[in-house]
């Protein structure tokens, strides 16, 4: 009976044409149990002891033969059914969904997996930064994608080809040898103190007065605020329980889960002006369970709403254009400056920790440094 070549077994010899060549047992198809023969060429026998070495090693790091089934865009698809959109909430999930179907299948899907190299990432990288926006209008104005935008698709990527790695598809994740842009800090936007007044009165002239003063007082994310019920509300204490959000799933559609983190799952308290608008908005719709229903649909606000009311109010109030989410730092901007303490002010907005609060908010702390070595060098005047 013949014998059984050993997985990784191989054998040099010359050819005919003068090149040598190593041949190797790659394994045994499962379904006719033939050997999968490999072999690897090289000019001298010397270079094709070493390619052959290196064929051997990765034959027993991988599995050869599921290695050889999945391009890219096939494990991408499957990791991501399989092993990311099931635990990841909706909204990351249609981010996923979108850098698979714009970016990874039309760059690097027809690479074979076992095949892919980190400078084919790096080039798909490169490429998005210069000139990746897909949609027309946005291309003319500014062709290339932000940094944060490439540094999600490659935190995607990671997760991707690490699990890869876990299950022998690759001897190695080709994301690891990539460099990644680093983040553009931009000048952080607020609504001016002296324009705080304006914009309240824009908004109370649409009648929307109540939300978007707890917005400026609280700091709420917008799916939030569109996700508070009446039942929320602590009159008594004047707190707000913040415990689900309103996202954007695939598809589309708004969805209402918890919150991304367990620290963005907080009680906060807020002013009696506050609440005395939020008992006044309720007298409104008392049999309504939403805090701010739609005056269209009687149901939740769509986040996107609410951030085209908050345009058409700012436009009222003849003040410059600012994100909905600015508000939210406007909020944090005059708490800080106003001598609320940073750790308070990390719980309310749901950070994960003071530490990430202060780098976000570095402007602020520094004006209030300031004012602290004005007072302590007049403290030492006055001393001396």
């Amino acid at each position: 009976m013949a014998k059984r070549r050993a997985n990784g077994e191989g054998s040099i010899r010359k050819r005919s044409d003068g090149r040598w060549e190593g041949r190797y047992t790659a394994g045994y198809d499962p379904e006719t149990g033939k050997r999968i023969v490999k072999s690897v060429l090289g000019k001298t026998q010397a270079e094709v002891k070493e390619k052959l070495r290196k064929a051997l090693e990765e034959t027993r790091e991988l599995d050869i033969i599921r290695s050889d089934d999945y391009t890219v865009g096939e494990w991408v698809q499957t990791w991501f059914e399989l092993y990311s959109k099931p635990n990841v909430r909706p909204s990351t999930a249609a981010y996923y969904r979108r850098f698979i179907d714009c970016h990874v299948i039309p760059y690097i899907g027809h690479i074979k997996l076992n095949k892919l190299t980190a400078r084919d990432i790096q080039k798909l990288y490169n490429d998005l930064k210069d000139h990746g926006r897909v949609r027309e209008v946005l291309k003319a104005k500014k062709p290339g994608l932000s940094s944060s935008y490439v540094r999600g698709l490659h935190m995607m990527l990671h997760n991707c080809f690490e699990r890869a790695r876990k299950e022998r598809l690759i001897m190695r994740n080709p994301t690891e040898d990539c460099i990644i842009p680093k983040i553009e800090k931009k000048e952080m936007k607020i609504l001016r103190q002296e324009d705080i007044g304006a914009y309240l009165k824009a908004a109370d002239a649409r009648g929307m007065l109540p939300m978007f003063f707890l917005e400026l007082t609280s700091g709420l994310r917008k799916g939030e605020l569109v996700a508070l019920l009446w039942s929320d509300l602590d009159i008594e204490h004047k707190t707000l329980s913040v415990s689900k959000q309103a996202v954007r799933a695939e598809g589309g559609a708004i969805k209402v889960s918890r919150p991304k983190t367990a620290t963005s799952v907080r009680k906060i308290s807020i002013p009696q002006e506050a609440v005395d608008l939020l008992v006044q908005e309720h007298k409104k719709h008392p049999d309504n369970p939403y805090m701010f229903p739609s005056p269209k649909t009687g149901e939740m606000w769509f986040p996107d709403s609410v951030v085209n009311l908050h345009r058409k109010i700012l436009k009222d109030a003849g003040l410059e254009q600012l994100r909905f989410h600015d508000l939210r730092h406007t909020f944090a901007t005059m708490a800080l400056q106003n001598g609320v303490d940073v750790k308070t002010v990390s719980s309310m907005l749901g950070h994960y920790d003071a530490g990430f609060t202060l780098s976000v908010y570095a402007h602020a702390t520094d004006r209030m440094q300031e004012e602290a070595a004005e007072k302590m060098g007049s403290f030492m005047v006055q001393s001396m």
